[in-house]
């Protein structure tokens, strides 16, 4: 299969998801997994009409930044260290993954020195599975509060992981569950906080993802073959 094949593939799932759930096929994008990929599979899917990527690892991403040169958005999706935040500023367009004041007030401190804002998303672990990342439920909001008092970071919305399912329907709770803490959150009316952004599904259940609400699906595998 194709990189290209594939994309399409995705974006007519992507169009028959937002339809059955009633919703503008434009609401939802497709952030493409390019980790552990060469620079040369993202040249091709950019090529494609993709533009968005998303990267795990600094040191994978740095790499293809100078490798790169077509203009794409990149989105960081991963656990991220906040000393290595200083090797992406200005260089992403989105952060999905923080999910602590520290790491907040490090991109708001290294975007502060180039008078850019970051756009960010905050992880929470809804499942409360010990091996994932996220800030939990009941912190979400408070973490929110703290970060929209950082002048260089803009909240604009919630990421998660649900837990691996064989049946992509065992996930919707979890992103059930996001959907409606996203509201209560956005019922607060925090200055500056714009609960627009929902970041979750993956290659194998972004179609319930989407039906919950869904306007970020990150999608490697199905794109890019096995790692």
């Amino acid at each position: 299969m194709s990189i290209p094949g594939n994309l399409e593939r995705i974006n007519d799932r992507i169009r028959a998801a937002t339809e059955k759930a009633g919703r503008d096929a434009e609401s939802v994008r497709l952030v493409a997994v390019s980790k552990t990929r060469p620079a040369a599979d993202v040249i091709t899917a950019y090529k494609a009409g993709q533009a968005i990527f998303g990267e795990n690892y600094i040191q994978e991403l740095v790499p293809k930044l100078a490798k790169v040169q077509e203009p794409v958005q990149w989105h960081i999706i991963g656990h991220l260290q906040s000393n290595k935040v200083k090797y992406i500023a200005g260089q992403v367009a989105m952060i999905h993954s923080v999910d602590r004041l520290s790491l907040a007030q490090e991109i708001d401190r290294q975007w502060s020195r180039i008078g850019t804002i970051c756009d960010i998303l905050i992880q929470v672990n809804i499942s409360g599975e010990a091996t994932k990342s996220g800030t939990t439920e009941t912190e979400a909001l408070q973490l929110i509060r703290e970060c929209a008092r950082l002048p260089n970071i803009r909240v604009k919305g919630l990421m998660t992981m649900p837990p691996f399912f064989d049946n992509p329907e065992a996930a919707r709770p979890y992103f059930s569950e996001l959907k409606k803490l996203s509201e209560t959150i956005a019922s607060h009316h925090i200055t500056g906080v714009d609960m627009a952004e929902l970041s979750m599904g993956m290659s194998g259940d972004f179609e319930a993802a989407i039906q919950e609400g869904a306007t970020l699906v990150r999608v490697g595998t199905a794109i890019f073959g096995d790692r």
